[in-house]
């Protein structure tokens, strides 16, 4: 190492720079255009729904540090779980090897599913957990012979950035460059109130033998603008399909671990879904890992002694012991009473607020569902969108007040970890408060 660092001491390190002038200088963030960005805020600790910045200030993490930390930053139970996971076991290759934390955490999983999903698959993030659904579902049709080429999705939905998972995404300004490169897919408009028998007719319009599966975000569409729809249409919308034997893919990488008020989305449903996709709040926001799961009948489709039936998908990490770990010791804090009644308060708290927000002068479509409260900005007559300045104006007036949001364009939305105080909540409404205010009188 010395060696090393002498050959290369004529190289500059930075070091004596800002940390956000040396990031600058060597990093490309992502959902970013680093030509007009500012300067990244360096963060260098974290305690639970706080983050702390290299010059002492503290913001309140209200979006969770994008929907994964779910019991706050820093948890001292999950680290010490980790560090001991460290000294025992990093990592093992998870292709003819297996270990405790990976087969405990698959067993302590499928209880808390809806009870037809059976096994588990393990990648590494949300996007993934996606792509192998889908490839799940058409390979399903291919190894039973009767191959199915379709996929139904909602207009507006967000699955992630790999390729397949794009391609089950809304297109949008975020997929353009990449539309001739993705697969077809079937869209219908997002089931929200007074839409709701438009979106059935429609899918039943495009159901045929040829789908393969239908994919949702259960109940909320995260990145399409927090859009929220009731239980009962995606009741309608799953026995629909099922009529024409389409596979049901539920995407609960963000609504899922008590997001909505239920451990999942899918528990409002009197339907069940052939697969599950989950990640972020997974681990707890710790570490990056991603899971798939489905039922027998998908599994028993890839049983043979045709070794061309086997599933070729796995990832370098896949299963990560720590990881793992990690997830085992979310579920652990999830699962307590401590937590639950967490989630409960907030969903109340939200509810509460929520009917102040009505009241408010540039404020519509406010909704809730569980730990998820939203509501679009409406100043000005400014247009609904993504890339709205409506959206840098709030989240730039957010962070003045210490208080994280990172809006959709014109969408505002509080996505707390369970940890966090009444007192924090009751900082971070008043922050929305002044911002409207600030809106409805300077704008």
């Amino acid at each position: 190492m010395e060696a090393y660092n002498n050959h290369n001491s004529d190289k500059p390190t930075g070091a004596e720079l800002p940390l956000g002038e040396r990031d600058q200088a060597v990093i490309w963030h992502p959902f970013t255009q680093m030509q007009t960005a500012p300067l990244p805020i360096p963060i260098v600790r974290g305690d639970g729904a706080l983050l702390f910045g290299e010059d002492g200030k503290a913001y309140i993490d209200a979006v969770s540090s994008w929907w994964v930390t779910i019991h706050g930053h820093s948890h001292p139970y999950i680290a010490e779980r980790i560090y001991k996971q460290l000294q025992t076991l990093e990592h093992v290759i998870f292709a003819g090897f297996t270990h405790q934390p990976a087969v405990e955490l698959a067993e302590r999983l499928l209880p808390i599913l809806p009870n037809n999903q059976n096994k588990v698959f393990y990648s590494d993030n949300g996007s993934t957990a996606v792509e192998v659904a889908l490839k799940m579902a058409f390979q399903y049709w291919h190894n039973i012979g009767q191959p199915r080429r379709k996929v139904i999705a909602l207009e507006g939905a967000y699955h992630g950035d790999t390729f397949g998972a794009m391609a089950v995404s809304g297109r949008s300004a975020f997929t353009a460059p990449f539309v001739p490169f993705l697969f077809d897919v079937e869209y219908i408009p997002a089931p929200v109130a007074g839409q709701e028998q438009t979106a059935l007719d429609q899918l039943q319009a495009l159901l045929s033998d040829d789908v393969a599966a239908l994919i949702v975000e259960p109940l909320v569409q995260g990145s399409g603008g927090m859009v929220m729809y009731e239980p009962d249409v995606l009741d309608q919308f799953i026995r629909l399909a099922r009529r024409h034997g389409a596979l049901i893919i539920t995407d609960e990488v963000m609504t899922g671990f008590g997001r909505t008020g239920k451990l999942f989305a899918s528990h409002y449903l009197h339907e069940q879904p052939d697969l599950m996709s989950l990640s972020k709040g997974l681990t707890g926001g710790t570490m990056a890992l991603g899971v798939t799961t489905c039922t027998q009948e998908i599994y028993d489709a890839f049983l043979s002694e045709d070794r061309y039936k086997t599933l070729f998908h796995g990832h370098s990490f896949t299963a990560n012991p720590l990881a793992c770990t990690a997830a085992l010791a979310s579920l652990d804090l999830l699962l307590t009473d401590e937590t639950q009644a967490s989630i409960q308060r907030i969903g109340q708290r939200h509810a509460a607020f929520a009917e102040q927000l009505k009241q408010k002068p540039g404020v519509k479509n406010v909704r809730q569902r569980g730990t998820i409260l939203a509501f679009d900005l409406d100043v000005d007559g400014q247009a609904s969108s993504y890339f709205s300045n409506i959206r840098d104006i709030a989240y730039n007036f957010l962070l003045n007040e210490r208080v994280l949001m990172r809006p959709l364009g014109n969408v505002l939305y509080v996505f707390p970890p369970y940890c966090i105080t009444d007192e924090q909540l009751d900082t971070v409404y008043a922050a929305i408060e002044k911002l409207l205010k600030h809106l409805h009188e300077d704008l």
